[in-house]
């Protein structure tokens, strides 16, 4: 139909069934006459006879238009689909906990309690699985984990040799565990206790001191190898009470600790839990713990801060990373249910058992705490002047 305001032909589209039988100008009513007034009033597109359809000038340019525009909608959609699982489907498979110790090992008993807590309607009916991977003092399970997906179905439950020791211990370190990763929570933490033998004879630091100052090179400390925390952690003390004690690395805690039951050294860094049962026995002693107040697990302990040794703020902590680039909101949703995990009453009793206190932090909370301990360590490498190799 031919336009009276443009001249063109345009398809009509009546607006209502009360205008369709009108199939030209002449038939319509008087009260639907095009009048020039009325068209000088409301543009061609939308004049009385209804909007057009399209018209034959910008056919090609409008289905063009909508092409794009659903185009761009559906990979928006898509792009958002793969940002944020976590608020759909995530999880939609089994969760794997990496841990970087033997079966029975610290990463390990605590990789295990996590995945059994990780259950419940947020899970999607999933479950989780620990993925032991011994060797290399955690570097074979950081890299397998760092070169990963980073979808959040793999992830490392990392100890401090991975999170702080490694990363500082060369000029070139195998991996960054905070460039590489992604902290998603603290998941664990455990006080630590300068222990020795209660046949050396001292019952207190400052009588420790006292004697290692009058045998100077006499008394052994031991370690669970050069670079360890343990070794760090002896030659920091060391180097703030200016003592002499000669450093005996072994493979793991599981021979360190009975070298010191032994005899065989004298003193030896440690988490309670190994040792708890001597302690009780009479056959080990606690002089002090590295922590700015005693801790409740152990009250009678008094802290290094107490007995005057600043910066000797120290502790056996398990992070869970995510390889870099995980994203944001499956993070914080896997944080979220390693925090329920971990507190229930169950995963509450087991902690206890073993000396541990669970945390369950957010991500913020655990980079921040990566970087204090990351400082610290740092530190510690340069007074040993431990090296990968050693």
């Amino acid at each position: 139909m031919i336009c009276p305001q443009c001249s063109r032909h345009h398809r009509f589209r009546p607006r209502s069934r009360r205008l369709s039988k009108f199939t030209n100008r002449s038939a319509a009513p008087p009260y639907l006459d095009w009048s020039a007034r009325s068209h000088a009033r409301t543009p061609c597109r939308a004049s009385s006879w209804g909007a057009p359809l399209f018209d034959s000038k910008d056919k090609g340019d409008s289905m063009i238009a909508r092409l794009l525009l659903g185009l761009a909608a559906i990979a928006f959609a898509g792009h958002a689909a793969a940002q944020n699982p976590a608020t759909s489907s995530y999880p939609n498979r089994t969760l794997r906990f990496v841990v970087s110790s033997a079966p029975g090992g610290f990463n390990d008993v605590v990789g295990r309690i996590v995945a059994a807590g990780l259950t419940g309607p947020a899970m999607n009916g999933q479950q989780a699985i620990v993925d032991n991977k011994p060797g290399g003092g955690g570097i074979l399970a950081a890299q397998y984990t760092m070169n990963a997906p980073a979808d959040g179905y793999t992830v490392l439950l990392a100890d401090t040799a991975i999170t702080s020791i490694i990363p500082v211990l060369s000029d070139k370190p195998p991996f960054d565990s905070l460039r590489d990763f992604v902290p998603v929570s603290k998941v664990v933490t455990a006080p630590f206790f300068l222990a020795v033998n209660a046949s050396l004879g001292v019952k207190t630091l400052e009588e420790f001191v006292a004697l290692a100052k009058a045998r100077p090179g006499k008394l052994f400390y031991g370690s669970s190898g050069p670079g360890s925390i343990h070794h760090l952690a002896t030659e920091t003390l060391k180097a703030k009470l200016g003592i002499d004690i000669v450093h005996v690395p072994y493979k793991s805690s599981a021979l360190s600790t009975p070298a010191l039951l032994a005899g065989d050294v004298q003193a030896l860094f440690t988490a309670l839990g190994p040792v708890l049962p001597h302690v009780q026995s009479g056959k080990l002693r606690l002089l002090g713990v590295a922590s700015p107040q005693r801790s409740p697990r152990a009250p009678d302990v008094p802290s290094f801060t107490e007995r005057g040794v600043g910066d000797m703020n120290l502790e056996v902590s398990l992070h869970a990373l995510a390889p870099a680039g995980t994203p944001q909101a499956v993070v914080a949703k896997l944080a979220e249910e390693i925090r329920k995990a971990i507190h229930q009453p169950e995963a509450l009793k087991r902690f206890d058992a073993v000396g541990m206190d669970p945390m369950g932090s957010t991500p913020e909370q655990s980079l921040a705490q990566l970087k204090t301990e990351r400082a610290f360590f740092a530190h510690a490498v340069k007074i040993s002047g431990a090296k990968p190799t050693d």
